[in-house]
């Protein structure tokens, strides 16, 4: 039933307007990333307060219902749903909800939708993983033939940035160097701007034999908080 209010009460937020052009945006076209995917045409404030209003008395089933949506609003209002309870959760339940965001993250499928959920709910699962176990669910992932699959591994880690253990992040970073995905480049990119930004020196030892070798969008995004000279020297092929 929780699952029905949510669906009601993002029916009567829909924008048949807004709702064009996030189709445009997402490239939910042909040929497209987001391909075939449907919205409603609703923004993200009103969809993490439905969240909020509706996260206690959300169940898992529920969740997995709405994570079957051809919606995109009531996937990612789903995954809001999820980090709302992982906040609160015991260990089991936390297994239990990495468990179901792990069997149907092809359901998320957009880079918003991971982003959204990768860093809080797989993420400081991970850190609570011993190295092995955490590598080991990373490395599946980052060896996918699907472009989201990698995006989850390499968002996932923002959580150990965070925590001052920003190891997988680089080790993915390296693995991922040469990926063929804009948004591999942009996901990785941001990751290792997030560890420059904690420790400069750190991630300039990572660039160093690394950044003539990137994808220029990647690079652009690790050293956008960098000053300015130093950006130039990157750039320009000096560093």
């Amino acid at each position: 039933m929780t699952a029905a209010a949510i669906r009601s009460e993002l029916a009567e937020l829909a924008d048949a307007e807004r709702a064009a052009g996030m189709a445009r945006y997402f490239q939910a076209r042909p040929g497209g990333y987001g391909e075939g995917d449907r919205f409603l045409g609703i923004a993200v404030p009103p969809q993490r307060a439905i969240a909020r209003r509706h996260a206690a008395s959300t169940s898992l089933a529920d969740v997995d219902e709405l994570l079957g949506s051809p919606w995109h609003e009531e996937r990612l209002t789903a995954l809001f749903v999820l980090v709302r309870r992982s906040e609160r959760a015991d260990d089991d339940e936390r297994q239990r909800i990495v468990d179901l965001f792990l069997r149907r993250r092809d359901r998320v499928d957009n880079w918003d939708l991971v982003d959204a959920s990768a860093p809080y709910l797989l993420g400081p699962w991970l850190l609570d993983r011993d190295d092995a176990a955490a590598d080991a669910v990373l490395d599946e992932l980052a060896g996918s033939a699907s472009v989201w699959d990698r995006r989850i591994a390499v968002m996932a880690t923002f959580a150990g940035v965070r925590a001052g253990r920003p190891e997988a992040t680089l080790r993915l970073a390296d693995r991922l160097l040469t990926d063929p995905a804009d948004l591999i480049h942009k996901a990785v990119g941001w990751m290792l701007r997030e560890v420059g930004n904690r420790d400069r020196a750190r991630a300039e030892a990572f660039l160093g034999p690394r950044y003539g070798r990137m994808p220029r969008t990647m690079l652009r995004y690790a050293i956008e908080r960098f000053p300015a000279e130093r950006r130039r020297d990157y750039l320009a092929g000096r560093a």
